[in-house]
């Protein structure tokens, strides 16, 4: 498979992963993917929330690794779109005096491609391409202040074309006194390519994605609010589609309000908790509504919904997140907890 089929090919598969403005300009696309079923309803990522039993919450923000999380287990399934899928698998030990500790291994799996040559010949053999991520997460607390790292060595295969990277995820999280709001802020993706997939190839950027969130509890209802804003260094998420039409050029170019380039950045949470082990949530994603929607139909993309369910020392999590009109995606995430 030469290298012109193999760009093709990388091309599809980030038109899959990424956003319009944000999505295909770095490799390693899948590292922004939630695989949390509970972050997957609230909008696609929330890192101020903070939760004991909960072992998603570090991938979003290493700072929210607690030592309640001790002996869990978690496991996260996503049927993405096509023959797409990919998952989360981790595990969490503290150490006094130490520290906390967790493993995980993050994975997404294209399926299964049909080799052709670049005159669109099939050549009878089949590849397939993958990508993989390690993460190694640490974290401590100091009174109200909690911090954390994650490293993320990276290997990304497809077909005979492999790369090799590493990434690091930076947290801090904040918590007030009567702990009903925490405030968080975290650099995901600091790193980059360590091999090229050809020789002699450009290290290409990865995902960086500077966040800052914030939640709160209701202190006479049982309802938590959330908000992240996301892509700080990156202030213009918008484009115009009658300028891509017309000009490449002005693919970028930017004729929308303040405000709406505000809510381009956010990510909105809400969780109601009708008892201690049943929980329903819903978020809203402005950004991605604004680019999967169509204007003849708007429906409900850009909306998730999900709920989570306690049963003994199983935490149980699922969630349905509207990308399109072709099709919704579902998140499943089992949570085991060791010690009971």
């Amino acid at each position: 498979m030469n290298r012109k089929i193999y760009l093709i090919t990388l091309y599809i598969l980030s038109a899959f992963i990424g956003r319009a403005q944000i999505g295909g300009e770095t490799t390693y696309q899948f590292l922004e993917l939630t695989n949390s079923a509970r972050m997957a309803a609230l909008g696609g990522t929330q890192i101020a929330l903070t939760d004991t039993s909960d072992l998603n919450l570090p991938f979003h923000n290493p700072a929210l690794l607690h030592q309640g999380m001790h002996h869990n287990v978690l496991v996260n399934y996503v049927n993405y779109f096509v023959d797409i899928n990919y998952g989360y698998a981790s595990y969490a030990r503290k150490y006094d005096g130490i520290g906390n500790f967790a493993l995980g291994m993050h994975y997404i799996n294209y399926g299964d491609f049909k080799e052709a040559t670049e005159l669109g010949i099939l050549t009878g053999n089949f590849f397939n391409a993958a990508e993989y991520a390690l993460n190694m997460i640490y974290s401590n607390q100091y009174k109200r202040l909690s911090y954390g790292a994650n490293l993320k060595p990276v290997f990304s295969v497809f077909e005979s074309y492999r790369s090799f990277g590493l990434a690091a995820d930076l947290g801090i999280n904040f918590s007030s006194k009567d702990s009903l709001t925490h405030v968080a802020l975290v650099a995901r993706n600091i790193g980059g390519q360590i091999t090229t997939y050809y020789n002699n190839g450009d290290r290409e950027p990865i995902p960086f994605n500077l966040q800052a969130g914030i939640s709160t509890r209701l202190k006479y209802a049982p309802v938590v609010f959330s908000l992240t804003m996301q892509h700080l260094t990156n202030w213009d998420l918008a484009w115009n589609e009658d300028a891509e039409e017309e000009n490449l050029e002005n693919w970028y170019e930017r004729q929308e309000s303040f405000a709406k380039q505000i809510m381009r950045h956010a990510v909105f949470g809400i969780e109601i908790l009708p008892s201690d082990n049943f929980t329903i949530r819903a978020g809203y994603n402005y950004q991605r509504r604004q680019e999967l929607k169509f204007k003849e139909r708007l429906s409900t993309v850009g909306f998730s919904l999900g709920f989570g369910l306690k049963i003994k020392r199983f935490r149980l999590d699922f969630a349905t997140s509207r990308f399109h009109l072709a099709g919704s995606s579902n998140l499943l995430s089992l949570a085991i907890n060791l010690n009971e």
